[in-house]
């Protein structure tokens, strides 16, 4: 990650930000340490004596109305200039003090300072008391309310983090899509410069899988080899949370290629996914300052939560891959038994088939009874292989194979009862699991409309748009179809599912019946 070198007024009001935020404890917007509650106090007691003495010394010197109108204009102003700063803390003892210099030397009677006013001096250190506790007990309040809101702060950043990471993961999206949305999430929520997850292998190596900032210095896919010294080294045998705070001389690949992107210090934390180490979330900053405990329990806090992410979207993942892989097989062993009837039982019964026509022919004139039933028997055995063919094509369809998905679903469309409309948009050949399902889900859509919609027309829409496949297969039945009652629909869900894609119904009663499929076509 470049930096960029301000000039010299954003330097300048940077580091004015830097000793405000050190002036007041518990600024939740802020990162710098405060100065401690005794210090502060003595300060603003200092500050408050200082303008006392300053306008003391005017209103004895000087004095006059004209003189105490602007000293008091001129005070009032630096009071409230400093309460709209945030500077509450030292705004009251200001105030105070203004108070005091204008009862003591201007309001009447007034008071001095000799050696036997014993009076004014225990009233000026009554006052000098009261300053001094207002200004720790406003501190300490201050700082505890400063506490308060950086955790909530804190809290709420992490509970949009997670949000954010939990719509992701519902929304079906992959793994690396996860992984790489939380080192994202974290880059934020730690303020650090780099962030990787990486996954260990069987064979001692680990992959990164995520990465956010400082590009180049270890990219999504890269293999590292788990030698010398490193914060995933360190997780991977220990299973806790590991630190390094200096990479001076930086051991081993992983060490190596972060201290080529200038990482100074790094922290990992450990991913655990079924009850066993399954990776580690490193984090690296470039600015030679460790990573404070308040941030490393925060992102160790948050891991853990992220963990249960992780592990719904490999579980999901492993779930699709399963379901597709189950589909693939299902249509493979169709395929199987469509070639094993098409080229066993089926060509046994041509040819025997055959061989009846061939007997009857040669049987001699006056046996019409024995040419009669030889007749029947080629009837039946040419009727068992049409029926054979059919089952075969219900099966598997040849001619998807052979044709491709055009072909088939023009005779899909030629063998239905009720007349279908077909808009076909594709060009070549798709996958074949991308074919097979098109056509099964078209076929079993025309099935409905025909037993159970009553419509006169399907129109069935194919078009390819990009990566992705739409289908469309429309009646004008009765509507009403509900994936609750019946299992057709929800096989034809669960075959989408199975390939990555997306289906829509939409059935009201009496307007007829809508099935969208988006699959992709790659």
């Amino acid at each position: 990650m470049s930096t960029v070198d301000d000039g010299p007024v954003e330097r300048s009001r940077r580091d004015g930000g830097a000793w405000r935020r050190r002036l007041l404890p518990g600024d939740p917007r802020g990162t710098d340490v405060a100065w401690p509650v005794p210090v502060l106090a003595v300060l603003a007691v200092g500050l408050a004596l200082l303008l006392f003495g300053v306008q003391s010394l005017v209103l004895v010197l000087v004095g006059g109305p004209v003189v105490a109108l602007v000293l008091a204009l001129a005070s009032v102003a630096l009071i409230l200039r400093t309460a709209h700063a945030g500077l509450d803390l030292y705004a009251v003892p200001l105030a105070l003090a203004t108070i005091l210099a204008f009862d003591f030397f201007y309001l009447k009677p007034l008071r001095t300072f000799g050696v036997r006013d014993y009076e004014n001096w225990g009233a000026l250190a009554l006052y000098l008391v009261a300053i001094v506790l207002v200004c720790a007990v406003s501190a300490r309040t201050r700082r505890r309310l400063g506490t308060l809101d950086r955790a909530q702060v804190a809290l709420s950043d992490e509970l949009a983090a997670l949000r954010r990471i939990a719509r992701l993961s519902t929304a079906d999206a992959s793994p690396a899509e996860v992984f790489a949305a939380t080192a994202k999430e974290v880059g934020r929520l730690g303020a650090v410069d780099a962030v990787r997850v990486l996954e260990y292998e069987p064979d001692g190596t680990a992959t990164v899988v995520a990465a956010w900032g400082d590009p180049g210095m270890l990219d999504v896919g890269e293999r590292m080899p788990l030698d010398g010294d490193s914060v995933t080294l360190r997780v991977l045998r220990s299973g806790e949370t590991s630190r390094l705070d200096r990479y001076d001389t930086p051991r081993g690949a992983v060490a190596e290629r972060a201290a080529s992107g200038r990482i100074s210090a790094a922290v990992g934390f450990p991913v655990h996914l079924a009850g066993r180490l399954w990776g580690v979330l490193a984090v690296g900053s470039r600015h030679g300052v460790p990573l404070s405990p308040a941030v490393e329990e925060r992102l160790a806090d948050f891991t853990g939560l992220v963990a249960m992410v992780f592990s719904n979207a490999r579980d999901r993942a492993e779930l699709m891959a399963s379901r597709t892989r189950i589909v693939v097989a299902v249509d493979e062993t169709r395929r199987r038994l469509e070639r094993d009837l098409h080229d066993g039982i089926q060509q046994r019964l041509v040819s025997l088939s055959l061989d009846v026509r061939r007997v009857q022919g040669r049987v001699p004139p006056g046996l019409e009874d024995a040419q009669g039933e030889l007749h029947e028997i080629g009837r039946r055995l040419s009727e068992a292989v049409d029926e054979l063919r059919e089952l075969a094509r219900g099966i598997h369809p040849a001619i998807l194979e052979t044709g491709g998905l055009r072909a088939a679903l023009r005779s899909l469309a030629r063998r239905s009862a009720v007349p279908v409309e077909l808009a076909l948009e594709v060009d070549g050949r798709l996958p074949a699991s991308v074919e097979i399902a098109v056509y099964y889900l078209v076929s079993e859509a025309i099935t409905n409309a025909t037993k159970h919609a009553g419509g006169t027309v399907v129109r069935v829409g194919v078009a390819r748009v990009g990566a992705e496949l739409t289908v469309v297969v429309e009646d004008d039945g009765v509507g009403g179809a509900d994936p609750r009652h019946g299992s057709g629909l929800v096989g034809m869900e669960d075959r989408v599912q199975a390939l990555g894609g997306r289906m829509a119904l939409t059935s009201a009663p009496g307007a007829g019946t809508t099935l969208e499929f988006t699959l992709p076509a790659a």
